[in-house]
């Protein structure tokens, strides 16, 4: 990318046309600066990929300019992929307290935390930054210690809003939105604004927390026994709301899952999360207390297969069991795409005989979410006042969306960009332009392999997913190229009722392929294995309109 110390370039990573991996990058002159690092899981055509994380690559080529990583909070999609960035570029990473504490958990995982820089910063921080200046402002969401990000470069002031909502009254005063700060930023003047669009479509305000604390303690005062209640882990102003409604119905508390446990452990240790003496007990000690004096809080609001609460629904946490009249709360909306996993565990409580109170906004009361509705963002956009803005944190359609709401509060058609990840828009002179890209993509973290599952790889897992397998062993002479004995089939997923028919038949196939080859080619294993495949998939897919992967094992004698 260029280097001319008048350009101004934004570009995004991750995070463009897609809820989930945010990383966007600021460059003045040769200095670059980094914003958020997340991931986001795999639907179901990703077979078995654990991860998704940004692609780094241009970072990685131009490793000498990367000043440092700025961190908004700590929500998954925003601190994710910090492990896998760090193994490449060890650059600072700037992060609040309560972020920096669930930062360090994953760099402990990674065993990477000791040679990691990790650097604590505040709503009144400043950082210079090469020829970046950085400032910041408090915003509000759904985990703590949120921050929206005020770059100052010669070329003007570049404003990152983080994730946020306008909440006046949030379980806890400290999270209230700097709105005066925000005032006094668009006084001074905004050259360029990048805002996130989650909820763009949504229509009004987004809800206060407040709503959510008074449903939360009209559930507990109404629930006949234990209370079982799974939200996300990191939304620590609803475990609060949770603490205080056992604590008004004298419950004990128990916490299930693993990232539930980290998150209260780091909330406890920081100051985050007010919890009287005693009331935590181990599950364990459960059965040692009436159950109308137990509350559970647990991880799994999103239908997650493994998590405590899909465990729960299924009888098959060690330990603790649901039982007819317990009162089930999810107190978290389902991320779209989750639906039919959620669905699935309301019903299996319901078979149960458990009550169940789930659905977000008014339908239960339960959940508000931490995304700026319309009219949140539209105040964003009022107090800013930006000549420039780039909808980011979003799919294509809220990106249209919050477009149309700054062309409503005065931002100029034309002075808008929908860009997708690796789009530069450069601004130079005060003018602004998106001609040019950067290679981009996805990197698939697959167990302990990052970037090595490529596009041939996932499709033969589907392949083998939706078709099965035919392994055909076959013994040869390694002097003639013969076989010395019949071929042996084998199938793997891919049907059982007509094998023995279809086993008869591919042997005697596979043998006449042999047979037939060209005396030059007996002793050429990939023509062997080419030929079979050939002649096999043929004969499977006219015989049964099915292509099986087909797997020739040679073994030579």
């Amino acid at each position: 990318m260029s280097t001319n110390e008048n350009i101004l370039s934004f570009f995004a990573l991750g995070g463009i046309n897609e809820i989930g991996k945010n990383m966007y990058a600021i460059e003045y002159a040769n200095d670059i600066v980094i914003i958020d690092c997340g991931n986001k899981f795999p639907d179901e055509s990703l077979l078995g990929i654990d991860l998704i994380i940004p692609d780094i690559t241009y970072l990685i080529e131009n490793k000498d300019r990367v000043k440092a990583l700025i961190v908004t909070h700590g929500h998954e999609d925003h601190i994710g992929g910090i492990p896998y960035f760090l193994k490449k570029l060890n650059v600072p990473v700037y992060a609040t307290r309560f972020t920096l504490g669930l930062i360090e958990i994953k760099l402990k995982e990674h065993k990477i935390l000791r040679e990691s820089k990790l650097i604590e910063i505040n709503a009144n921080s400043k950082l210079e930054l090469g020829k970046i200046s950085v400032e910041f402002f408090k915003v509000t969401h759904s985990i703590p210690d949120c921050l929206g990000i005020i770059f100052r470069t010669p070329e003007g002031n570049v404003v990152h809003t983080g994730d946020f909502k306008f909440d006046l009254t949030p379980e806890n005063i400290e999270e209230r939105p700097e709105i005066h700060k925000m005032a006094d930023i668009g006084k001074e003047g905004v050259l360029l604004l990048l805002s996130e669009s989650t909820n763009a479509e949504r229509a009004g305000l987004t809800p206060s927390e407040q709503m959510v604390a008074d449903h939360l303690e009209v559930a507990f005062m109404n629930a006949e026994r234990k209370v079982i209640v799974s939200t996300f882990a990191s939304n620590v102003s609803r475990v609060q709301q949770v603490v205080n409604a056992a604590y008004k119905t004298n419950r004990k508390l128990v916490l299930l899952g693993r990232s539930m446990l980290n998150v209260v452990e780091v909330a406890l240790d920081r100051g985050y999360l007010n919890v009287p003496d005693g009331m935590i007990i181990d599950q364990n000690e459960m059965n040692a207390f009436p159950p109308e004096k137990i509350a559970i809080l647990c991880t799994g609001s999103q239908g997650e297969p493994l998590a405590a609460l899909a465990r729960l629904s299924t009888g098959n946490f060690r330990g603790v069991e649901v039982l007819p009249k317990d009162t089930v709360i999810l107190a978290a909306g389902p991320i779209p795409g989750n639906e039919r996993s959620v669905t699935s565990i309301v019903d299996n409580f319901y078979a149960i005989g458990a009550k169940v109170i789930y659905g977000s906004g008014s339908s239960s009361g339960m959940h508000v979410s931490g995304h700026g509705y319309q009219e949140d963002l539209k105040l964003m956009l009022t107090l800013m006042k930006p000549k420039y803005f780039i909808p980011i944190h979003g799919e294509l359609r809220m990106l249209h969306h919050h477009r149309l709401l700054a062309e409503s509060i005065g931002v100029e058609k034309g002075n808008t960009f929908i860009i997708n990840n690796g789009d530069v828009v450069d601004i130079e002179h005060g003018v602004a332009r998106q001609t040019r890209d950067i290679p981009v993509g996805n990197t698939y973290v697959d167990g302990g392999d990052v970037g090595n599952v490529g596009e041939f790889v996932l499709r033969d897992r589907k392949q083998f997913s939706e078709d099965g397998m035919l392994i055909v062993v076959l013994t040869i002479s390694k002097y003639d190229g013969k076989l010395l004995s019949e071929p042996e089939t084998i199938s793997r997923g891919f049907t059982d009722g007509t094998f023995s028919e279809l086993r008869k038949n591919v042997n005697e196939l596979t043998a006449k392929t042999i047979n037939g080859l060209q005396e030059e080619n007996r002793n050429d294993w990939k023509v062997i294995k080419r030929e079979i495949k050939k002649s096999i998939q043929q004969h499977v897919f006219h015989q049964m309109k099915k292509k099986p992967m087909i797997v020739p094992i040679i073994i030579e004698i």
